[in-house]
């Protein structure tokens, strides 16, 4: 922490995790002033907090770091395919480390609220600790999957046991040894954390809501050869990255699904099968618009899945039948369906047996009493707007931001939204954000924010601004392409289906990485085509 804080600055970020970092780096590097808060004790964002049992990375570790420095991506070594939290935390501390930015960081403390000054077009941000900082330009970095999602459960606060919610893990770690647990949630941390709670307790209790689509991880140690051979060729593999579909070198068959053979069909899913990781969804270029490509993967996941899990009346709850595979976020996992045959676990459909409320000893069903000894939330995120939703945002004419997202976000490509200028997005709704590798994401938006305000030091304006045409335009455009795709056919937390009262829309550009990186740049080519640039009073 900054030991004479400056309570006037040029940029105020918020959050210190990857993308506030960066931006902390990059603007300072601009010689611009900036304060950056964070509600944490430490650096890391999402990966400070979520430290439950088997968090990793579902990107290849060696593309989910910056790239924005060649003297990084050579010093540092990863060891894993996937990384877990640990190392990507100690990755980050060390780059804040390095870069020397936590003089410039406020730790344990968070921004409560912001409002603009229409005179001056300054924005005033308040802190949980009371302070008051002022600041021309206010860059959100509050991270897409950083509001934990605790679900009303009639009675949660009677219940006697631990109660652990995987986004708010202790940091001394937790011993379920000889215990009776529950784990409410099959997404992500569910997934990762049920086979290694499954070792230790003596009984758990998987309360399953819906089940999802998971892949093996194949995650491994990385040899020698192979980083050296990684690092010697950073360049290219970067430059492919950030030509792609979603931050990753990866590279989808040349075929259509139906065009390959029902041979060539089969070895290409066998390939990133073994592979491993989220890219399955990706094996063929048309498997997310394609039903009929979308059922020849779903097929071929469904018979392997099959052949690990020993009850296939098992197998039928644990196997999706209401989405098409990929439309919500694949898992990655390490042995999570076997995990189900071992005799100390035992699946609860809620789909079919629903949660009717937790007691002082359990968990109450409509067909059962469950006693337990501590219970796991694993029930996700109020994802893209949940954070940013929690700071009281106030633009013009008193306008709050919660209440212009009232019927679904508003922004324009992601970055800004009317009615409040000079306030930037990083990673939110309207954006790629979750469907691309976050870190280049989030070095993609600091970049163009950053060039932004140069260009209005540049140019004499104060501000810069989407028009509503713009946003409601973009608005649109992000609705058609994803109407253009098979995502709107589930309920996903993509579309807020998570959270009760949320509005139902799908909240990300579908289009690509590469291909909205074209238009942000397109964009700004032409002068910051669809924002006002102002100019103070």
């Amino acid at each position: 922490m900054s030991s004479t804080p400056n309570t006037s600055v040029d940029v105020i970020v918020v959050g210190a995790g990857f993308a506030g970092l960066y931006a902390l780096h990059k603007f300072r590097s601009q010689g611009l002033s900036v304060r950056v808060f964070e509600g944490a004790p430490d650096v890391g964002g999402t990966w400070y907090f979520n430290r439950y049992p088997g968090a990793r990375c579902d990107v290849e570790s060696v593309d989910y770091c910056y790239s924005f420095s060649d003297e990084l991506q050579q010093e540092w070594t990863w060891t894993e395919k996937y990384a877990t939290q640990t190392e990507i935390l100690a990755y980050i501390t060390w780059v804040a480390d390095k870069l020397d930015l936590r003089r410039d960081i406020t730790f344990d403390t968070r921004v409560t609220g912001a409002v603009l000054d229409e005179r001056t077009l300054r924005w005033t941000v308040t802190t949980d600790a009371q302070e008051t900082v002022e600041a021309r330009f206010l860059v959100m970095a509050t991270g897409p999957l950083s509001a934990a999602l605790t679900p009303d459960f009639k009675g949660l606060s009677n219940f006697r046991g631990e109660v652990y919610h995987t986004a708010h893990w202790p940091h001394a770690g937790v011993n379920f040894t000889g215990k009776r647990v529950a784990v409410i949630g099959t997404g992500s941390s569910g997934v990762q954390s049920i086979p290694i709670i499954a070792d230790q307790a003596e009984q758990l209790y998987v309360f399953q809501r819906t089940p999802n689509y998971s892949v093996p991880a194949g995650n491994r140690p990385l040899t020698a050869d192979e980083i050296a051979d990684i690092k010697a060729n950073y360049t290219q593999r970067r430059e492919r990255s950030w030509r792609s579909g979603g931050g990753s070198p990866h590279v989808a068959h040349p075929k259509l699904t139906m065009e390959a053979s029902p041979e060539e069909r089969r070895a290409a899913f066998e390939k990133r099968w073994e592979l491993g990781g989220v890219l399955f969804s990706k094996t063929f270029t048309d498997q997310m618009v394609s039903l009929e490509a979308n059922d020849e993967a779903r097929k071929f996941y469904e018979e392997k899945i099959r052949a690990v899990i020993d009850d296939p009346d098992l197998a039928d709850l644990l196997i999706p039948d209401d989405h098409p595979i990929g439309t919500k976020r694949i898992c990655t996992d390490s042995n999570y369906f076997q995990t189900f045959n071992r005799p100390n676990v035992t699946l609860i459909s809620v789909r079919n047996t629903p949660i009717e409320s937790i007691d002082d000893t359990g968990i109450n069903t409509s067909a059962a009493h469950f006693e337990i000894d501590a219970l796991v939330l694993a029930t996700g995120f109020d994802a893209l707007t949940g954070a940013l939703a929690k700071v009281d945002i106030v633009g013009r004419g008193g306008q709050r931001l919660v209440e212009d997202w009232g019927d679904g976000p508003r922004t324009y490509l992601g970055l800004g939204t009317d009615g409040f200028p000079n306030l930037f997005l990083v990673s939110g709704p309207g954006a790629p954000a979750v469907l691309a590798n976050m870190v280049l994401h989030a070095e993609a938006h600091v970049n163009w924010i950053a060039d932004a305000i140069t260009y209005l030091g540049d140019h004499g304006y104060s501000a810069i601004e989407p028009t509503a045409d713009a946003v409601d335009g973009w608005i649109a455009e992000c609705a058609r392409r994803a109407e253009g795709t098979l995502f709107t056919k589930a309920n996903s937390w993509y579309m807020g289906a998570n959270v009760p009262g949320k509005p139902r829309t799908f909240m990300l550009f579908i289009g690509g990485f590469a291909t909205y990186l074209d238009i942000c740049n397109e964009v700004a080519a032409a002068g910051y085509k669809g924002f006002d640039l102002l100019k103070a009073p």
